[in-house]
């Protein structure tokens, strides 16, 4: 990335906030990954607006950051700029019963949130490792939920660079889709439409999908999550289990014990490591039942 524009992102976000070269490895839940060239952090919207024009119209590659928990980044790292949405994490009342978010605010300060003010909806969503712009971009879900079912609307820079507010009808949510992904929608905040409910039940549906995860979940391990997309008609796990791959590993990048739908870093794997796990995985499963694996981690930058 050229001086100039540097300089230019220097006139916008403070130079305390603009850091070269920073090991992508502190900024993934996999905890591996070489470094951005540039890494941002915007201090509020407007900065964060400014930014990405202003790479748009420079045509330099960027990509918008949360908690890092659905990515897999190289070790070679990212060649352009990163920019970290840890300061936008504002969230609010919008009347009595809707939830506004900005787009670097995590799910489960969401979820608490909503369970001190008694709003009932978000639960399901309370142990997922990430922000609501990467929930809104994946329409994650779990137990049952998922984004398309609360999402009021949407605010979002546009790939033309323009700041619009969109409907969930406007989002086409699909299975860990959305039109915010596959056009490049930038999120920038949401509009959750909750319900009244009674605090100590939403605290007893929490504190028991919470102990769910915790049973059948590697969550002491580093991890991004669930690896592959559910295929229709099956269970990526199970395929994985059926094709002799429980505790598989390349490296210190393993197929979890406790549920072969992870796979986890057990210390010093690196992503070339889980990468070539994941290809591997893929081969072994499709040659045990014909069903090819779609991984839901995104792959940032290069790979052999």
């Amino acid at each position: 990335m050229n001086i100039e524009v540097t300089d230019a992102l220097s006139q916008i976000v403070l130079k305390e906030n603009i850091v070269t070269d920073e090991p992508m490895s502190r900024h993934t839940t996999f905890r591996c990954g070489g470094p951005a060239t540039l890494f941002l952090r915007p201090a509020n919207e407007d900065e964060l607006v400014r930014v990405v024009s202003l790479l748009k119209d420079k045509k330099e590659p960027y990509m918008l950051l949360g908690n890092g928990s659905n990515l897999l980044v190289s070790d070679k790292g990212y060649a352009g700029a990163v920019i970290s949405l840890e300061r936008l994490t504002e969230i609010r009342l919008e009347g009595d019963t809707a939830v506004y978010a900005q787009a670097g605010a995590l799910n489960s300060g969401i979820a608490s949130f909503a369970r001190n003010n008694s709003l009932t909806g978000f639960e399901f969503a309370a142990g997922i490792p990430g922000t609501i712009g990467g929930a809104m971009i994946m329409n994650a879900g779990a137990y049952g939920g998922e984004m398309k079912l609360i999402t009021k609307a949407v605010r979002v820079i546009s790939p033309q660079g323009e700041v619009l507010e969109m409907s969930a009808a406007d989002c086409d949510f699909g299975y860990r889709t959305s039109a915010l992904k596959r056009e490049g929608y930038v999120v920038l905040s949401a509009v959750l439409q909750l319900s009244k409910g009674n605090e100590k039940d939403i605290t007893d549906l929490m504190t028991e999908l919470a102990l769910k995860r915790k049973e059948k979940q590697p969550l002491e391990y580093p991890s991004a999550g669930s690896t592959f997309k559910r295929p229709e008609g099956y269970f990526a796990g199970k395929l994985i289990e059926d094709a002799g791959l429980r505790g598989f590993s390349v490296g210190d990048a393993a197929v979890s014990e406790k549920h072969c739908g992870f796979v986890i870093n057990k210390g010093k794997a690196t992503s070339a490591d889980i990468y070539r796990l994941i290809k591997e995985v893929q081969k072994r499963v499709l040659e045990d039942s014909g069903v090819m694996l779609e991984p839901e981690v995104i792959l940032v930058g290069e790979f052999d």
